[in-house]
């Protein structure tokens, strides 16, 4: 079957034929029809300090994806081969305190499809059959494909209750505008979304999020008085990694304001932590989701009318894949889905 591998410790990656994967009583085996790039797929094909540091070789890439079912493990019972899935690509010891406590996204042992153990970027695909998230609803399979990425824009917004609430978003990348489209769905006031990207800023505009600003040119603080805020943003969603951005979420949070932090920063950040101490800021990390509670509630957003489709910009078959990555990494637009049908 065709594989996307890093094959060798250099940049790049090689469309390869590699064995189809067996799999264990435990596992099933999944047709992979939709496949999602990632940031962490660019980190990995420009083999950067982090991949180098993480990532072993050869390995098959990827962790978004959606597919097919067709063979189960001889131990596998609540599964049927022929449904529709994708999975969590986050792999639990299911023995340390956390996971013993029902807590698996806290798990200090977590594994990685794609960038730790083999991923998805294949024509089929090997997975734990409890790591398996069937979609029981009608879900389009490029939307199934970006289950993963949905899941972090879901479980970052939806760190503090948003109704009535003035939420600032920072990062208009596909999760910053996934998760900003959850926090105007979820019943905020006002939902602000920042970047430094016109291309970026536009596409948040078009799904509806209509203060869309970029703070090189509009301070931040400028828009209270269009918004009839009087105070600053109650939530902040970081979604970035920039230090800048975040030192300005923070000028612009209302006293006992909360943010959640998703962004994750290439290089040491500085905080003038007296304005946490006086302004009584919250700050909580948010990594992956939760397992499986993201899920299901990713799920119901969409019954209930959520629509994330517009943030995939870009369809390509996987034989394009440079292409993809490519455009993938040139920061104006949103998601990037491969078709492997």
């Amino acid at each position: 079957m065709k594989a996307l591998v890093k094959v060798s410790p250099e940049p790049g990656l090689e469309l390869v034929d590699v064995p189809e994967p067996t799999i264990g009583p435990n596992e099933v085996l999944i047709k992979v029809l939709r496949t999602g790039i990632c940031g962490t797929d660019l980190h990995i094909d420009h083999w950067d300090p982090w991949a180098q540091r993480v990532v072993p070789t050869p390995l098959t890439i990827g962790h978004e994806f959606c597919g097919e079912i067709v063979e189960l493990g001889s131990a596998v019972e609540d599964l049927k081969v022929g449904m529709f899935v994708s999975g969590e690509g986050h792999y639990v010891c299911g023995r340390c305190r956390a996971c013993l406590a029902g807590k698996r996204h806290l798990c200090r042992n977590t594994q990685g499809i794609g960038y730790m153990v083999p991923g998805c970027f294949s024509e089929y695909f090997a997975m734990p059959a409890g790591n398996v998230w069937e979609h029981r609803v009608d879900v389009d399979p490029d939307v199934a494909a970006i289950f993963d990425p949905f899941g972090n824009a879901v479980h970052t917004a939806l760190q503090f209750p948003a109704l009535g609430e003035d939420v600032l978003v920072s990062g208009a990348g596909p999760i910053g505008i996934m998760a900003a489209l959850v926090a105007q769905f979820s019943g905020a006031r006002h939902v602000v979304i920042s970047d430094l990207s016109e291309e970026r800023l536009e596409l948040a505009r078009s799904l509806g999020l209509v203060h869309a600003v970029n703070p090189a040119q509009t301070p931040l603080s400028s828009i209270f008085d269009s918004a009839k805020m009087r105070e600053g943003f109650d939530i902040g969603l970081e979604m970035s990694g920039s230090g800048r951005a975040l030192s300005d979420m923070i000028d612009n949070m209302t006293h006992g304001g909360r943010i959640a932090l998703l962004g994750t920063p290439a290089r040491p950040t500085e905080i003038d932590f007296s304005k946490i101490i006086f302004n009584m800021l919250t700050l909580q990390g948010v990594t992956g989701r939760q397992i499986f509670e993201t899920w299901y509630a990713m799920t119901v957003l969409l019954e209930s009318g959520l629509d994330i489709s517009g943030v995939i910009t870009d369809r390509l078959p996987y034989t394009e894949y440079r292409e993809a990555f490519t455009i993938a990494g040139n920061g104006r637009g949103g998601k990037v889905v491969m078709d492997w049908s």
